[in-house]
């Protein structure tokens, strides 16, 4: 038995892990900090995944209840795949967006054609909640929803609907793995001496198809994957703060790019990539690339808000960041780009 692709034929794949004609999927990760890597996902670890979401956004109600699901997200990356197995594992109908682009009137029409009974649930990504939050059509259809999953990167908005739940995870962990901070029941999280996320769990994937499990280690008689992302945990909660191989070293001084980020989109911009370029005196000097306008004032109280050590020593102002065919920045190319302009 063998693996099938979710690039070819999502509805296919996911359909034939269920019926168990597959072991499970393949899932091509995003490649968003260097090149793609195919994922082995087992049939097992998408039932875990679909039954741990759906036991802690039920709550205290009934998780058998049927909830109806929005695919708002490509089928071909881990959580656009999971939105569709919810619903083909829970015998629900799958609600999806037209063809084009993502708009606040396209995304309130597909809302307005779900059922109105039960649990209505949504996985989206940063960007798609804040031109949602900021149409007043899109914001009176977010409303619409029992639950808003949004993961995939740092979520920028303070003033997020009730409803809004921000998710951690990976295609090596069947998708979101830890709720608002706190893991899925079964799932274990740790943060090692030099402050990398470890995750464990019936969600994890069974490795790479390259063969490479380096990042899968035993500890313990637990199994666990070791992200290449920071964090910290208080009171059981996890709080991430950002990719270890993003971290820019500056004076000898750490920054932590996704918090310069969340402040410059924050004041407005609709995208930042806070990157590290090669500095004769400094080592690294902080650079961001800045998606979209954004007030000048704004930005610049924003960035009070920061270290002076954090603050961009320039801002480079584009149309659009460089982005992976999965939609996720390009870091990599975010960085060339700086060091091309800033000159």
């Amino acid at each position: 038995m063998s693996y099938a692709r979710l690039d070819r034929d999502p509805h296919r794949a996911l359909t034939e892990a269920r019926e168990g004609r597959s072991e499970g999927i393949i899932v091509p990760t995003s490649g968003s900090t260097g090149a793609p890597r195919d994922v082995l996902v087992s049939a097992a670890a998408i039932r875990a995944s679909a039954a741990l979401t759906a036991a802690r956004l039920a709550g205290d109600s009934d998780p058998a209840a049927t909830a109806s699901w929005l695919l708002a997200l490509p089928p071909t990356r881990i959580g656009g795949a999971m939105v569709i197995a919810r619903a083909i594992l829970a015998g629900t109908a799958l609600a999806t967006m037209p063809a084009g682009p993502f708009t606040a009137s396209a995304f309130a029409s597909a809302a307005a054609a779900m059922p109105h009974s039960g649990p209505r649930r949504v996985s989206l990504v940063p960007t798609q909640l804040r031109r949602l939050l900021s149409d007043p059509e899109g914001r009176a259809a977010l409303a619409t929803f029992d639950n808003v999953l949004v993961g995939g990167a740092a979520l920028t908005e303070p003033d997020a609907p009730a409803n809004v739940v921000t998710t951690y995870g990976m295609s090596e962990t069947t998708g979101g793995c830890v709720y608002d901070g706190i893991p899925l029941d079964g799932v274990g999280v740790r943060v090692d001496a030099d402050g990398r996320i470890w995750l464990s769990g019936p969600t994890l994937a069974l490795g790479y198809a390259d063969g490479d499990a380096s990042d899968f280690r035993e500890r313990d008689g637990t199994r666990w994957f070791v992200t290449s992302d920071l964090g910290e945990l208080s009171g059981g909660r996890l709080r991430v703060l950002g990719r270890a191989d993003h971290v820019i070293n500056t004076g000898g001084v750490k920054v932590h790019p996704q918090r310069v980020e969340l402040a410059i989109e924050r004041a407005g911009a609709a995208a930042a990539a806070v990157v590290g370029v090669p500095d004769p005196d400094w080592g690294e000097r902080v650079v961001a690339v800045v998606e979209g306008d954004i007030d000048a004032d704004a930005l610049a109280a924003a960035l009070d808000t920061l270290e002076r050590y954090e603050r961009p020593r320039s801002i480079i102002r584009v149309a659009r960041l460089p982005r992976t065919p999965g939609g996720k920045m390009d870091r990599p190319a975010a960085r060339r780009l700086a060091q091309q302009e800033d000159r």
